[in-house]
């Protein structure tokens, strides 16, 4: 029997090759085993948790993040792709969660006191942002799902998820939800940095590439790439620790002796930024050059695109219902059979 994932992403813009790297790319590796039946959710109605004042920003955000999962080669007939808020049950589920939760535990979530600091809600948090890690258990057992790929700073959420399954089965004395266990990368992987040397790319500090880049912006990003702040003159010795050019070429580069003789010789001196950039454009252009001319295919037919998203919501639904009526019964609150 298929092993059932849980993954997705809040539709908040376009995604960027931090999420290539994080996340879309061994989405489509572990999809293209087939041994996983893989549940990508479009969580809409967390994202408005922060962005409830601006709802159009999430609306117009749901096909693009569509269209860059069909682009890289997230497959709707191996995968389903739904929208978090086209399915109600989510919100029952969440709604009977949160009576085995303490604000207390919400409280130490770290996950949750790091989110709150960089939004800087201080005390005006949104009561559906503190109570998120509640809603995506709820995500997670509708579709008894056993695994959930994260990254690093989201291991705090699944250990809540798993006390909330472990404390409703115990309470209610059925087996009835499935505890997950979090996919998480190789230590030192699954998180790009900025092209300003931040440690996380990020829409908000407007140090991304997007997948939808065409290759003008591409090359124009690249070329302004943190490098060497010392390393003025081409002659002159340069470092690559903390070289976002030389990270880059570490992750995306696939000829590992010639990036060793670039990183020798620009450590040496004589090689100039500009060349090493160059270089890195094209191994990016060639990597991303395909995913951008299939999510422009994709975009021709809007239509067709939410079409996909309705198809994968109303399977989805099916499923979450079914776990919602075993909720239901194991509480005692299906009063009407």
């Amino acid at each position: 029997m298929k092993k059932v994932i849980l993954t997705g992403d809040r539709p908040t813009g376009k995604l960027h090759i931090g999420h290539y790297v994080g996340s879309l790319k061994n989405r489509v590796a572990l999809q293209n085993t087939g041994n996983y039946d893989p549940y990508i959710m479009i969580a809409d109605q967390q994202a408005l948790t922060d962005n409830a004042r601006d709802p159009e920003k999430i609306r117009n955000s749901l096909i693009q993040v569509a269209l860059d999962y069909l682009a890289v080669g997230i497959d709707p007939e191996k995968s389903t792709i739904f929208v978090q808020s086209q399915i109600p049950a989510l919100t029952e589920l969440t709604s009977y969660y949160l009576n085995l939760v303490t604000v207390s535990r919400l409280e130490r979530n770290p996950t949750v006191k790091a989110e709150i600091q960089q939004k800087n809600f201080e005390r005006s948090i949104p009561a559906g942002f503190f109570v998120y890690p509640v809603s995506q258990t709820a995500d997670i057992t509708a579709f008894k799902a056993n695994l959930v790929p994260v990254g690093d700073d989201q291991e705090p959420m699944i250990e809540q998820a798993r006390e909330i399954v472990r404390s409703f089965n115990t309470i209610y004395g059925k087996d009835i939800l499935v505890e997950p266990e979090g996919i998480f990368p190789p230590k030192g992987e699954g998180r790009l940095p900025g092209l300003d040397g931040n440690a996380k790319m990020s829409k908000s500090l407007g140090n991304c590439i997007y997948l939808s880049d065409d290759a003008d912006t591409l090359r124009k990003k690249v070329m302004s790439m943190y490098t060497d702040p010392d390393h003025i003159h081409v002659e002159d010795p340069g470092k690559i620790e903390g070289n976002m050019v030389f990270t880059y070429l570490d992750i995306f580069g696939t000829d590992k002796s010639e990036i060793a003789e670039l990183k020798k010789h620009y450590q040496e001196g004589g090689l100039g930024d500009v060349k090493i950039k160059r270089y890195l454009n094209e191994i990016l252009e060639a990597e991303f050059a395909p995913i951008r001319k299939k999510r422009a295919e994709f975009a021709q037919d809007i239509p067709a695109v939410y079409d996909i998203l309705k198809k994968g919501s109303e399977k989805a639904n099916k499923v979450a219902e079914q776990t919602l009526a075993e909720v239901r019964g194991a509480i005692g609150v299906n009063y009407f059979g």
